[in-house]
């Protein structure tokens, strides 16, 4: 961890702005109307502010390599493979289409920890973005790296069960079933090179997985969108979620939401009943 330290405070800044024809493309992949005031969707943030290293600069994975230099941003740290795992997110005031964007970013902590699957290094990173000067949203996602997959491992997830996903205990339920082509635009629409979303022999072969993997903020925005349909456009205030296991491209989908005492329970189920997201958000007062 000591090598690692210099890393935590570390900033960076990215600029960019909210396109027009970009937003409508965002709508096309979710195959959603824009909104009649000129707003964007919540979730449609985090294809804001790109990473856009050269392609020559990419790790095997598909990530930007990590280089121990005044110039990397996140730290080199040696174990492979990486994933999104978790975001905290307080929506502040909508985006709309032609505003200026930056994103401050700051790494908040670096904590090492033992897994069942090995060694686990889970890097927070805050991000306020401004649109126009003025505060948007703040988010702290979580990112985690884990080694690579051993070779006699089961793939993961493991295969369908026999149980059958029940919604009665929640207030909407919606079934989706993510294809390869939905992944493709997300990945297109957020510069996302992870192979794991689109290369099936990298995905299974060396990184474990049963098949192309949904990137979690797209069943996160898959979730927001849920509520969307029930609550409104920019309804919520604050929205936080976490992966608990991996979506595999072309099975079912479940997502439910109800409302709670405290805000609202959202989640993401297999078709066998297993998590594989599970989110908390507030409406907006």
């Amino acid at each position: 961890m000591s090598a690692w330290e210099d890393w935590i405070g570390r900033k960076e800044t990215r600029s960019d702005y909210v396109d027009e024809g970009a937003a409508a493309r965002w709508l096309a992949t979710f195959d959603r109307s824009a909104a009649s005031d000129g707003t964007v969707p919540q979730g449609y943030h985090w294809c804001l502010c790109l990473p856009d290293a050269p392609t020559a600069a990419l790790g095997i994975d598909g990530h930007p390599l990590r280089e121990e230099s005044a110039q990397s941003f996140l730290p080199p740290i040696p174990l492979p493979r990486r994933m999104w795992a978790a975001s905290r997110v307080s929506f502040v005031q909508p985006l709309r289409s032609g505003q200026s964007i930056v994103r401050n970013s700051r790494v908040a902590s670096i904590k090492a920890k033992q897994g069942g699957s090995g060694a686990l290094v889970f890097v927070e990173v805050d991000h306020a973005t401004h649109a126009d000067g003025e505060l948007a949203i703040r988010e702290t996602q979580s990112i985690v790296f884990r080694d690579v997959a051993s070779k006699d491992a089961p793939p993961a997830p493991p295969p369908p069960g026999e149980g059958r996903f029940d919604p009665a205990a929640w207030h909407a339920h919606r079934r989706v079933v993510p294809t390869e082509a939905l992944l493709f635009r997300y990945s297109a629409l957020t510069f996302n090179s992870h192979r794991i979303h689109y290369d099936r022999s990298y995905a299974t072969e060396e990184e474990g997985y049963r098949g192309l993997v949904v990137h979690g903020p797209l069943a996160a925005t898959l979730l927001l969108g849920l509520a969307q349909a029930e609550f409104g456009d920019n309804a919520l205030s604050h929205f936080d979620f976490r992966g608990t296991s991996p979506a595999i491209v072309g099975e079912d989908l479940h997502l439910v939401l109800r409302e709670t005492s405290e805000g609202m329970e959202l989640g993401a189920f297999a078709r066998d009943g297993r998590q594989i997201m599970a989110a908390s958000a507030r409406r907006t007062a």
